[in-house]
């Protein structure tokens, strides 16, 4: 029983790294390295902050913003994404049948993604998943610059050789706050 487990810990080693790293034909050209996109993002609280918000009789109003996202494509599986996230509206509370505003501060950032799988849905569509850890930086009201570890990943539908659609999720550790994104993009 003991070879057993040393004999799939050595199979596990050895092979899952080739499959990870291995290379399939790339049906995209060489030259197309980058992707430009432009989305909405739609930011929600937390629930541990849902219930502190409860017990004061508030509620808050989801933030939506206007997504740019740039990303460049070094290998076939790997991502190196830029954003900046500009919010279109104000945080709004709710508190005793009040609305309250806050002021909404920008956020940029910078991670990489990993595109784990691929199918090929026709000869001119595809349907891809990527997901990795990413880093925000939030401009604080006092001017200070505030850092943010985020997980994200999103679904996208490549029609033809450069146009996508795209919807994702993203979670923000630093801030505990769930979004949700989608949008447009191309490849050049």
């Amino acid at each position: 029983m003991k070879y057993k487990i040393y004999f799939l810990l050595l199979v596990l080693i050895l092979f899952v790294p080739m499959c990870i790293s291995a290379q399939e034909k790339d049906s995209l050209q060489r030259n197309k390295l980058f992707e430009i996109s432009f989305g909405r993002s739609l930011l929600f609280i937390s629930n541990s902050k849902v219930v502190d918000f409860r017990t004061t009789k508030a509620a808050v109003i989801p933030t939506t913003s206007i997504l740019f996202l740039a990303e460049f494509r070094p290998e076939k599986k790997l991502r190196l994404p830029v954003f900046f996230n500009l919010a279109t509206e104000t945080k709004q509370f709710l508190v005793n049948g009040e609305l309250i505003n806050e002021k909404t501060s920008p956020t940029f950032g910078a991670g990489i993604q990993y595109r784990p799988f691929a199918w090929d849905l026709d000869k001119k569509t595809r349907l891809e998943f990527e997901i990795g850890p990413l880093a925000s930086f939030l401009i604080a009201p006092s001017g200070k610059i505030l850092v943010a570890p985020v997980m994200a990943g999103r679904v996208r539908l490549w029609k033809g050789e450069s146009v996508s659609m795209y919807v994702g999720t993203s979670y923000s550790f630093g801030i505990d706050c769930w979004g949700l994104l989608y949008g447009t993009g191309t490849i050049f």
